[in-house]
């Protein structure tokens, strides 16, 4: 059975006096323990795909369920150890007046569990950073480093999947390639599953055993990682982003 099953999904805004498709019909299933991918240009409609789930964009059609079961609205403290995301930009997703400790201790007070001490230094370990990081604050912090704490803050219920909005994106290419062999490490350890938006298929064929291209909010195609690695894609917006995303690990 499918961990995540998305049905027909359409997300719809209004914004000044227009009507906005944001993600038209789109529809895919992630199994337990899988890393599935979303990939496409700016304004396709993935990262929407992730708002839906969490409940920060306004389904207007199809049907979300985690573990055979439709999402609550609003989303319940269930959802909450179940899920969790990690934003674009570490920095603006963490308080700059919290220090790391009070922001990794904080969804434990909030779900009511104990051992927050031990359980905020383990955190720390497994995303590679020493304790002594718990009374810093985020400006003092490298965005790699935030980053860390970014993921460590979204493990601390102990979720089973981890949604993933371009989380190496804002970092330097060094930085990057250390923050998702950390995500691969992590979902071997955790056994999670992942679903991952990005707009670049290098980093997609890196972590994803599976992608979907979208484009102007619909599905495109669906591929198998090895079809990437191949380069054996169907439609022609596909064969452009692979062909764009080459050139780009050429030119770096």
């Amino acid at each position: 059975m499918a961990l995540i099953e998305i049905d027909d999904l359409s997300v719809t805004f209004h914004a000044k006096g227009r009507e906005v498709r944001a993600v038209q019909n789109v529809s895919l299933s992630v199994g337990a323990q899988e890393s599935y991918g979303l990939v496409g240009e700016s304004g396709s409609g993935k990262s929407t795909i992730l708002r839906a789930i969490c409940g920060l964009a306004p389904v207007s059609g199809g049907t979300i369920r985690i573990g055979g079961q439709p999402i609550d609205s609003p989303r319940g403290a269930a959802f909450s150890r179940q899920v969790q995301m990690v934003f674009q930009d570490p920095y603006a997703s963490l308080h700059p007046r919290h220090t790391i400790d009070r922001t990794l201790s904080e969804p434990l007070a909030i779900h009511g569990i104990a051992d927050a001490d031990a359980r905020v230094k383990r955190a720390l370990s497994d995303v590679g950073l020493p304790p002594g990081f718990r009374f810093r604050f985020p400006h003092q912090l490298s965005g790699g480093q935030r980053q860390r704490v970014a993921i460590a803050r979204a493990l601390m219920l102990e979720p089973s999947i981890l949604l993933l909005d371009e989380p190496t994106s804002a970092l330097d290419a060094s930085v990057q390639a250390e923050t998702l062999n950390l995500l691969n490490r992590l979902r071997a350890e955790r056994g999670l599953t992942f679903l991952m938006v990005s707009h670049d298929l290098a980093v997609i064929d890196h972590m994803c055993d599976r992608v979907l291209v979208m484009q102007h909010g619909r599905a495109v195609e669906e591929l198998e990682r090895a079809a990437l690695a191949t380069a054996e894609m169907k439609t022609d917006y596909a064969r452009s982003l692979f062909a764009a995303s080459a050139d780009r690990m050429l030119e770096g």
